[in-house]
């Protein structure tokens, strides 16, 4: 195996980039035409995925899915779904008919404000700089005006801005902590070009304010970046029933009891850290499915809705049940931002797609398609524990798969499909039955 450094791999060609794996790794001389079977017929598509990312050699393939029945707000739609987990596609649909049925998701948007911080260390007394603010605040807003004007005239812009002094972080150190409204746009460039102009800005106040003496003037930028914890961007959405109809083909007694264990669950979710972190990846299965069909960053809206998850000083579950004069109410608040101008959103064609499938969507709009997503994926995570156990359907989802590991022929799946229909699916049993089923042919 070659362990030299490579020098210039970005300015390499996708063949030099494939000739080099083949090289470190003894892969066969065919690799490019391999590689080449996954990528877009169509040249421009193909020029469009490529230049998504660095070093490119093919495109990796997902399932683009849809789940359908999602009623929000009194409007039916298609959800576009992209995940390589069956079963999340399946619990989402399924979701989606059964409170379609009852009413649909009712979702609204609390806030949309994203926030930055410009990160400084400034040797000075932080109550005579917190009085030199509000002059302060008047530079960083008017030379930053020919960054915001565009977003201002778009309804957007900078929300606020205030000094924060946080020695006990480092010592000297201070935020200048800023409020942004970005419109429909994710706005992370608008955001850190904002920053970016804070620092310069404030740098140069040091250097010629009359009001700070001469052995203060220097100020340390140590960074200017967004933060993908947005508090203050936050979207709710819920559902609502009849308890006696949580269940169909069941008493009120069953469907009490039903209503009764889900609450538990949640309780539970809310309560045990070990827990809320596997309640939670089950919403974001939900979540980040759309997110990824859309076009939008899954990690930020990840990271954020983690953070907001332990906005209390302890990580808990982000959905919320309540009983309550005969009525089942099932609820997530979350925080995200979101963007549908730009970025992945505006270039990748089944990104493309996915934004005409929900109705061209603003931000808003998707941050409630995406809370929905969530609180969806939830309930049948939910439902499939306090009944059946989660097994059962993940397995009978999962059985292609295991099919297709087991390089079974196409002509025998569908008795094996069928001989596991009421039985527990698992790696080891179906190898076992196929091994029976081959040597009995």
């Amino acid at each position: 195996m070659d362990n030299s450094i490579i020098q210039g791999f970005s300015k390499y060609t996708k063949q030099q980039r494939i000739d080099a794996l083949i090289r470190k790794y003894g892969f066969e001389p065919d690799l490019a035409d391999w590689l080449g079977s996954f990528e877009a017929p169509d040249e421009t598509i193909r020029k469009i995925i490529a230049d998504l990312s660095e070093n490119p050699v093919s495109s990796f393939h997902l399932p683009f899915s849809i789940a359908p029945n999602f009623v929000v707000n009194e409007k039916n739609l298609f959800f576009p779904l992209v995940s390589e987990e069956s079963s999340v596609v399946a619990a989402l649909a399924n979701a989606a008919g059964f409170w379609a049925k009852r009413g649909g998701f009712h979702a609204e948007v609390l806030g949309t404000e994203k926030k930055g911080q410009l990160h400084f260390k400034w040797n000075g007394n932080p109550e005579y700089l917190q009085s030199l603010f509000p002059e302060i605040k008047l530079k960083l807003r008017a030379e930053s005006d020919f960054l915001t004007a565009k977003m201002e005239a778009r309804g957007g812009g900078i929300t606020h801005i205030e000094l924060k002094s946080l020695p006990t972080i480092l010592p000297n150190y201070f935020q200048l902590d800023g409020g942004f409204e970005t419109c429909d746009a994710m706005g992370a460039n608008f955001i850190n070009s904002c920053l970016e102009q804070f620092g310069k800005s404030l740098q140069d106040y040091f250097l010629t304010s009359e009001k700070v003496s001469t052995g203060q003037r220097e100020c340390e930028i140590i960074m200017a970046i967004l933060s993908n914890y947005t508090p203050e961007s936050r979207v709710r959405a819920c559902v609502e029933c009849p308890v006696n109809k949580l269940v169909e083909g069941k008493t009120d007694a069953d469907c009490l009891q039903f209503a009764e264990k889900f609450e538990q669950a949640i309780r539970i979710s809310q309560a045990d850290v070990s827990r809320a972190v596997t309640h939670n990846k089950g919403i974001f299965n939900g979540i980040d499915a759309l997110a990824v069909a859309t076009g939008n960053d899954f990690r930020a809206i990840e990271a954020c809705g983690h953070a907001f998850a332990a906005r209390n000083g302890r990580y808990s579950g982000l959905t919320d049940v309540l009983i309550q004069d005969g009525l089942f109410r099932f609820s997530i608040e979350i925080a995200m931002a979101v963007g549908v101008v730009g970025g992945v959103t505006a270039v990748h064609p089944l990104s493309k797609l996915a934004m005409r499938i929900l109705d061209n969507p603003s931000a808003s709009e998707l941050m409630m398609y995406l809370a929905v997503a969530g609180l969806a994926s939830n309930f049948g995570a939910i439902k499939a524990l306090v009944s059946v156990g989660i097994q059962q359907g993940h397995m009978k989802m999962h059985l292609s798969n295991i099919l297709n590991q087991l390089n079974i022929p196409e002509e025998k799946r569908e008795e094996i499909q069928s001989y596991f229909h009421d039985k527990t699916v698992s790696f080891s049993t179906v190898e076992e039955y196929w091994k029976n089923l081959e040597s009995s042919i």
